[in-house]
């Protein structure tokens, strides 16, 4: 993908300054390369969209792009870094890869930029309130040098809102120039609303994000940290599912694997390791009973082969419970109801009607995989989201978050991306390959035309 400099980008992805930087980056006595090489431009962005043969004509059209800018250093910074204090915070969910956009993140700050005054805000946005009573966390190489070979995080998490302008009350009274926030769909609208409420103060603080959820579902990036890790840990659970339903004659693997709404886990999984029969994702529908339903489609694979592996995303099947009351999460998340054990059961009870007998093995590794360690592929994407966003903050961009796009590191606006998620595409190449992969067809019964 080629880099465009001198584009006039659509207003949606221009990125928010707190006002112009006029400090010489040190950094630029520190990295070897060109100042060209080292630098990167405001200027200098990414298409989105637009195929590059039709660049030039809308550059000469006048006409704006859909683009990203691209992440980086700058030649030139806004804030002070011997005056500078900085507040980490993760949000929500356990994730792999937290401890490392920590580890990131200070070891740039401190340093590449020589800030001295970094702090962690403990266990999410209620270490804001003083109600909670956490203590905060000083944060410096020597204590984070080894915390990527952890899972979890060791500021710790919450989950459920806070009072923005207590958030930015405790800001403004620890005088902190930049806030980090690592967090998912509800942190980075939580960093929009604390946004707004600084500049309505008239404060000089920078809000970068680091988008993090495990589903991969983050609108307009193209992959988020611990996806990695949990696709690597998830094929390992299809290994245990396919050696324990090869076992016995009629034997089952059910394995339960997290996606809210997204499937891109079990999907990308299940080519990792095509031992999968069926796969089961919230973005595609399908049946139980009937001519295409999946326990017909289960009864004819284990007559073919004796065994089969069923895959399922945790927001799969959700219409198999619209009667029962929804239920809400301190976030405001609906509260799924447990796809995994509903399949186990109906399944039993299918093959238990038939008077045949099966082996059933229900595999649900979703809490391990949060919690583990990020993987080496995961831990060189975290230096990279993590130092990136230092370089952003330190020259004074704000309400935005360090993305992935066309295989560039890039400058996100929060607003253009939360509240919204991205889904597996029915006609995507990784689910028609899924299809190809498993063998399933559709699981949906045809409907009469009468």
């Amino acid at each position: 993908m080629t880099i465009y400099a001198n584009i006039d980008m659509d207003m949606e992805t221009r990125i928010d300054t707190l006002g112009e930087p006029k400090i010489e980056s040190p950094i630029s006595k520190e990295l070897n390369g060109t100042s060209q090489e080292v630098f990167k431009d405001d200027n200098d962005c990414i298409l989105i969209e637009l195929a590059p043969e039709t660049v030039t004509e809308a550059i000469r059209a006048g006409k704006t792009l859909p683009a990203f800018q691209l992440a980086g250093p700058r030649r030139k910074i806004y804030f002070d870094p011997s005056k500078l204090k900085c507040a980490l915070v993760t949000c929500g969910g356990l994730c792999p890869g937290l401890n490392n956009i920590i580890r990131s993140i200070v070891l740039e700050l401190y340093h590449s930029y020589g800030v001295k005054h970094i702090y962690g805000i403990r266990y999410g946005l209620q270490g804001f309130i003083p109600s909670y009573r956490h203590d905060v966390k000083e944060l410096k190489p020597a204590n984070v040098v080894d915390i990527h070979e952890m899972g979890g995080s060791i500021l710790g998490s919450s989950r459920g809102p806070q009072d923005i302008e207590a958030i930015v009350d405790c800001l403004e009274r620890m005088n902190i120039g930049i806030l980090f926030m690592i967090g998912g769909d509800g942190t980075l609208m939580a960093a929009s609303k604390i946004d707004s409420s600084i500049r309505e103060r008239d404060l000089k603080i920078s809000v970068i994000g680091v988008p993090k959820t495990i589903d991969n579902d983050i609108h307009m990036v193209s992959k988020s940290f611990g996806f990695d890790t949990a696709v690597d840990i998830a094929t390992s659970a299809i290994k245990g599912a396919h050696k324990e339903a090869e076992g016995y004659p009629y034997g089952i693997g059910l394995i339960k694997l997290m996606g809210r709404y997204s499937g891109f886990i079990a999907a990308t999984a299940t080519l990792a390791q095509q031992d999968v029969n069926f796969v089961l994702i919230p973005e595609i529908d399908f049946d139980l009973e009937g001519e295409n339903g999946l326990l017909t489609k289960l009864e004819e694979r284990l007559a073919q082969r004796k065994h089969a592996v069923i895959l399922i995303a945790e927001g799969a099947g959700q219409k198999f419970f619209e009667t029962r009351k929804k239920e809400y999460d301190p976030s405001g998340n609906i509260k799924l109801q447990d796809i995994g054990l509903f399949l186990r059961q109906r399944i039993q009870k299918y093959f238990e009607a038939k008077d045949m007998d099966i082996t059933l093995k229900f595999i649900d590794p979703s809490y391990m995989i949060r919690s583990l360690p990020a993987n080496s592929n995961d831990h060189v994407y975290c230096t990279f989201l993590g130092r990136d966003a230092v370089h952003a903050g330190i020259a004074g961009k704000t309400n935005m978050i360090i993305g992935h796009w066309n295989d560039h590191f890039v400058h996100v606006p929060v607003p253009l991306t939360a509240g919204k998620r991205k889904h597996v595409a029915a006609g995507d190449k990784l689910w028609q390959t899924v299809l190809e992969a498993t063998g399933q067809g559709s699981l949906i019964n045809k409907k009469s035309n009468s």
